[in-house]
């Protein structure tokens, strides 16, 4: 870390200091209810990986590494991200950028969003087969 990016310069103290705002993340709300929730619901293996790797994600768990200023000696401590395309805390550049990478390869034409609807009961059938459900009824959509 150099003297530009240490953050030692931006701290302001302030007395007595303001109490926090208190936001909660989905990290949060998974830690402290994500074992009763996976007792009473069947996730997928995805589901389930994706959940895991949010409630570590930013934690000692995933290990981290200490940054130093060159100039003042500061020392700031980050822990390492999950990297899931799912965790909304470190993946959300990511997707903004790749979303944003998308919108450059699009053809200068009309796009129409449709929207199929499936009956209630094949909707455990796709979550657990979504290529198979979906891919048949895209297939079955195209057809005269």
């Amino acid at each position: 870390m150099d003297a530009q990016t240490c953050l030692s310069r931006e701290i302001k103290r302030e007395f007595p200091p303001e109490p926090p705002d208190i936001q909660f993340e989905v990290a949060d709300v998974f830690r402290a209810y994500g074992d009763d929730y996976r007792q009473t619901h069947i996730l997928t293996p995805q589901q389930h990986k994706a959940m895991s790797d949010i409630e570590k994600c930013r934690t000692t768990a995933l290990g981290g590494h200490v940054d130093e200023c060159d100039h003042c000696g500061h020392t700031e401590i980050s822990y390492n991200s999950c990297r899931n395309r799912n965790c909304p805390k470190c993946r959300g550049s990511q997707r903004a950028a790749w979303v944003d990478a998308r919108e450059l390869e699009l053809l200068p034409i009309q796009y129409f969003h449709i929207v199929f609807t499936l009956p209630h009961d094949l909707i455990p059938l796709a979550r657990y087969n979504p290529e198979r459900v979906y891919g048949l009824l895209f297939r079955r959509s195209s057809s005269d």
